[in-house]
């Protein structure tokens, strides 16, 4: 082999490499875990002053609208959690419905969101005719 393929291969070898590297890092970047609320709850000390994403289901009666600003509460059955969002709200954003925040846990123990995302169900059901 040449010196000058060897210094080729050796290139390529660096450069895919590279590639591969920033490809998983951009990859784990990109793979956000979110918390059930109980979760959540269980381990908000371990949180402070970090980005969290919380998952749960917008608990019946609990949203007010008041300007821009969105409060609610996310439930998963065994624990509550109150969040307050200023933002733009999804159109499938609703009582009953799954939604995920994004944000951190304040000091008087409501989640303040910055992103808002209201999950689609998963599953397709026809709208019931009357026939």
């Amino acid at each position: 082999m040449t010196l000058k393929r060897r210094k080729f291969v050796i290139a390529a070898i660096i450069l895919v490499l590279a590639l591969g590297y920033l490809g998983y890092k951009g990859f784990m970047a990109s793979a956000t875990y979110y918390y059930e609320v109980s979760e959540f709850i269980g381990q908000q000390d371990s949180f402070a002053d970090k980005n969290v994403r919380v998952s749960g289901t917008v608990a019946t009666g609990t949203i007010e609208k008041q300007g821009s600003t969105l409060k609610f509460t996310i439930t998963d059955g065994q624990k509550d959690l109150p969040v307050i969002y200023k933002g733009v709200v999804p159109d499938s954003f609703k009582a009953g419905g799954e939604a995920v925040v994004e944000g951190k846990l304040n000091s008087a123990g409501t989640f303040e969101a910055k992103t808002l995302l209201a999950k689609c169900p998963s599953k397709y059901e026809p709208q019931q005719t009357g026939g």
